[in-house]
């Protein structure tokens, strides 16, 4: 766990790190970690192509959603990078055109490693909660487990535990099944 710098982060800390890590600020911290191992990669990349199709496009579901990979939301103070977000095109009708949000999403979504977990779950959860995010999804590469939680009041409510090789509908997506088996496939 970082120790609290003598000045708070700056968007310039960001900035000035390699390519090859990513970075965050949360209550004036810098967060850093590599970029993502196989296994996270995989069951990001599987998820975002299961959820794009029918609910970004509206392909084979609903539509509705705009849902992007690893977007940088602006927060206040904090900068947040989850590996997958979703807004409602009701609360974003058009996607803006610059380098990051300042709209919270409706549904994020963390694939745990275990050089982000702790951050994920202890600092970044509370910061989502602040902003109203609704449904916030932790995927477990390692352990195969997602876990959905949907805001309730000021903090999160588990309200699923799916592993393995089940065949799920979790919400906010539940218009679909997702065969979690295939996050998992190396």
């Amino acid at each position: 766990m970082p120790r609290r710098p003598e000045r708070p982060a700056t968007y310039a800390d960001i900035e000035a790190l390699p390519p090859n890590v990513v970075g965050e600020i949360i209550a004036g911290i810098l967060y850093t970690h590599p970029r993502p191992a196989i296994p996270h990669a995989t069951a990001t990349s599987v998820l975002g192509g299961e959820l794009g199709p029918p609910f970004h496009r509206g392909k084979g579901g609903p539509g509705g959603w705009v849902i992007l990979f690893e977007p940088e939301l602006h927060l206040i103070e904090d900068v947040l990078v989850p590996d997958i977000a979703g807004w409602r095109r009701e609360h974003m009708p058009e996607i803006p055109n610059g380098a990051y949000f300042t709209l919270a999403p409706d549904w994020a979504c963390e694939v745990l490693s275990p050089s982000t977990e702790l951050v994920d779950r202890a600092r970044k959860l509370p910061v989502y909660a602040r902003e109203k995010v609704t449904h916030v999804w932790f995927v477990q590469p390692i352990a195969q487990l997602l876990e959905v939680y949907r805001l309730d009041g000021e903090t999160y409510r588990l309200v699923a535990t799916h592993g393995a090789d089940e065949v799920v509908r979790a919400e906010p997506f539940s218009a679909i099944e997702l065969e979690l088996a295939a996050l998992w496939a190396r």
